[in-house]
């Protein structure tokens, strides 16, 4: 059959059946006689064969977009494609926002229009793209502000899918190209319109959940300039028996724990030496005990060794010692001698 004529039911059925028992036969062969060049060859191929899935992936799920009905459906086209594939619902949303920039698109009276990221979506068919370069294109290409026009858009698309089928997606320079077409960093609100939004993830066993997304500069300045006032130190502590949500926080110590205060050893009204005395005692302490010397009256102090009150024939000096300990052995020898 040739490409792109239209197939019934039956046609598209053989043709996957076909697809399979050429994949069970390629899964039966012995590899083991392979050398190291070889296999690695074999696994270029899986890869380039993997990477064309996705193209057909696309007509079908755009057909689903444009032409099922959520009661068709059982809900959001995402959900129905997460329960028939048995895939995350993440991944699902993915496979349709991939499929509305790289499948084939319908005008308004039914006439086929190529799809958006057009250079991108032939690559991909071609096995040239994977997943993860296909990822960085589309990216780059959202990311561009409105007012840089289609045909720089187009070219720059073309230029990195030429360098993404040549290089690792870490090793693609898209940041670097977005700076040469926006090199003053323009953006206006509509661009920011198109990325604003939160997200709120699933409710976890503890009850917490996660709050991902983007903010408007506007929203940014706002919440900076609340949370200077009531993010600040002692402020809004739920530890304190009355927190403090206006004005400044009291410098008087509060009766809550020292972990719920900040620097509470260090502060100037609680002294470091007794923090377990009456708080109204804090604000004039006693002076802190006397620390005992070593030198003192009761405590025996045994003579230096070097004393110069010391005759000078009893130091214990290294060589003295040496001798009296060769004498003591020379002693016990002649008494132990027959």
């Amino acid at each position: 059959m040739s490409p792109g004529a239209i197939a019934d039911g039956e046609t598209v059925t053989a043709a996957f059946d076909a697809l399979e028992h050429a994949l069970d036969a390629v899964e039966g062969l012995d590899t083991e006689m392979l050398c190291s060049r070889e296999c690695l060859v074999l696994l270029e191929r899986y890869e380039k064969l993997r990477r064309r899935l996705p193209a057909g992936e696309h007509r079908l799920i755009n057909k689903l977009a444009r032409e099922a009905t959520p009661e068709e459906l059982g809900g959001k086209l995402s959900h129905a494609i997460a329960d028939w594939t048995l895939v995350g619902r993440a991944e699902a949303g993915g496979r349709v926002r991939d499929a509305a920039d790289l499948g084939q698109r319908c005008g308004l009276t039914g006439e086929p229009m190529t799809p958006v990221l057009e250079a991108t979506a032939a690559a991909q068919r071609a096995g040239k793209l994977g997943v993860e370069q296909v990822a960085v294109i589309r990216r780059f290409y959202h990311r561009l502000p409105g007012w840089i026009d289609v045909d720089t858009r187009e070219r720059a698309e073309a230029d990195l899918t030429r360098l993404a089928s040549q290089y690792r997606p870490d090793q693609l320079a898209a940041d670097h190209l977005t700076d040469l077409l926006n090199p003053d960093g323009n953006y206006a609100d509509d661009d920011r319109a198109r990325r604003r939004g939160l997200t709120l993830g699933n409710q976890q066993a503890d009850g917490m959940s996660a709050l991902t997304g983007w903010i408007t500069p506007e929203l940014r300045a706002t919440l900076e300039t609340v949370l200077a006032k009531l993010a600040a130190p002692g402020m809004c502590n739920p530890n304190d028996q009355t927190p403090c949500v206006d004005g400044a926080p009291a410098t008087t110590p509060s009766t809550t724990t020292p972990a719920a205060q900040p620097n509470a050893t260090t502060t100037a009204s609680t002294p470091p030496y007794a923090p377990s005395w009456p708080p109204e005692t804090w604000a004039n302490p006693p002076p802190p005990p006397a620390t005992p010397r070593l030198d003192h009256p009761q405590t025996p102090q045994r003579p230096h060794r070097m004393d110069p009150a010391t005759p000078p024939g009893s130091r214990p000096t290294r060589t003295n010692t040496y001798h009296r300990a060769n004498k003591l052995l020379t002693d016990r020898d002649d008494d132990n001698a027959p």
